[in-house]
Order: structure tokens, then C-alpha cells, then sequence
């Protein structure tokens, strides 16, 4: 449980991609590595007043940043009494992962089967994967990885498709892994060359396969996605 009145928390190192970020979108991440790393417990009430003189704002990108936890299901809004931060957030990090690998999965073969994949821009965020963990940079890190599955996307030209991927909030939920996972900075760069050079090869099926498989180890369950126990599964 926090203290009532936590230590401000800087918000992400400036760079030109997070300059972009609104205010409310800052004080989102802020919370969601201080949720997931248990600073702030589950069960425990955030209100909007005491984040705002935290993070030095107004209530309003607070409650807008609120607004987008909910969405993600990592905090609700009880009525006449506030907003928590829910139990079990690792399941729904699980769940996310699950539909995120499907969602993914086809929008590869959409783009594959469409010869519109765009293997340049794959390769130029790998190449700032790998810059990014030269530098322990792992805000950029984390920006190319959601870059590169954004790209494929956008390749399988579905708009349906794309709404869903982006209603799941994946840089959000990308900075929550990071934190929940420990996830390496090099296994990042490395898992996503791997991915590209499988989709380079042109091979559909091993390359909707791996990116499904991609995903589905985020989800961190008791057998992957091809039913196959797992010995470290929590």
C-alpha cells in the first residue's frame, strides 16, 4: 500500500517520439509501471485530486488517464466511491497477449498474402531495437517494438482489424510487460530479427506461426499455443 501522499514520479525521459505524448498519456504510463510494479497495491483507491498535486496538474488529464487505465481493465470506477486498481492485472495482461497473437497472426497473412508487408520499415526498427539496446534506452526500446507490430498492421489494410489492435492500448500494456516481465532489452531486438527474417523468407505459414507465437509468450500460461506444457509457466 502507498503512502497518502506518494513522492512525485518523473514522467519518461524526453525524446522527440515521447514529446508527442499528451500529459494524460504520461501520467497512463506513470501508473501503470507503478501498479504492475506494486507501489500501488491492489485494492487500493487513486484519487483524483491527490495524483493531480502528485503529478502537478490539473484533475483533468488525471481523469482522462483514469479513463484509459479502466479501458485497459486495470482500474474501476465504483459508484459513490471512487476508482481502484483491480486484482489479478496479470490475468489481463494474459488475456490481452491471447488476443493480441490472433490479431496479429492474421493481420501477417493479410499482408503477406497481399505482397504488401513492409519488410524497410521492419527492418529500420529493428535496427532501432538494437541501437536502443546498445544504449539501455528502453523507452525507445519499447517504441520500436509497438512500431514494427504497427506496421504489419496497418499492411493488412483492415480497419476493423486495426481498431481491435489498437483498442487493446499496446503501448500501454508494452510498458507493462516490460516491468512485469523483466523482458531484456537484447531479447527484444533479438525476437524481433528472428520474426523478420521468417517473414523475409517468405514463407506464410512459419511466419503467421511465429508471430502468433510471438505474442502467446507474453501471455504467460500453462501451455503455449500449440498445447504443449510449459515448465515455467506461472
Amino acid at each position: 500500500m502507498t503512502s497518502d501522499v506518494p513522492p512525485p514520479i518523473p514522467f519518461p525521459t524526453a525524446a522527440p517520439e515521447v514529446s508527442r505524448m499528451t500529459l494524460a498519456q504520461q501520467i497512463r504510463e506513470s501508473l501503470v509501471v507503478r501498479i504492475v510494479s506494486g507501489e500501488i497495491a491492489p485494492g487500493e483507491r487513486l484519487v483524483e485530486t491527490r495524483l493531480a498535486s502528485v503529478y502537478g496538474t490539473s484533475q483533468a488529464p488525471v481523469r482522462e488517464a483514469l479513463r484509459e487505465l479502466e479501458a485497459m481493465r486495470m482500474v474501476e470506477t465504483r459508484p459513490r466511491r471512487g476508482t481502484f486498481v483491480r486484482h489479478f492485472v496479470q490475468q489481463t495482461l494474459r488475456e490481452c497477449y491471447v488476443v493480441r497473437a490472433a490479431l496479429e497472426e492474421t493481420a501477417t497473412r493479410l499482408a503477406m498474402l497481399a505482397g504488401t508487408m513492409p519488410i524497410a520499415a521492419l527492418r529500420a526498427e529493428v535496427k532501432a531495437m538494437r541501437a536502443a539496446t546498445r544504449s539501455g534506452d528502453a523507452d525507445a526500446a519499447a517504441r520500436a517494438s509497438v512500431a514494427f507490430h504497427r506496421h504489419i498492421v496497418d499492411a493488412a489494410h483492415n480497419e476493423l482489424l486495426k481498431l481491435s489492435w489498437e483498442a487493446l492500448r499496446i503501448e500501454a500494456r508494452t510498458s507493462v510487460t516490460m516491468v512485469a516481465a523483466d523482458v531484456k532489452l537484447k531479447d527484444i531486438a533479438r525476437e524481433h530479427a528472428e520474426l523478420l527474417k521468417t517473414i523475409e523468407t517468405g514463407d506464410l505459414e512459419a511466419a503467421c506461426r511465429e508471430t502468433r507465437d510471438h505474442q502467446w509468450h507474453y501471455a504467460d500460461l500453462p501451455h503455449d499455443a500449440h498445447g504443449r506444457a510449459r515448465r515455467n509457466a506461472s
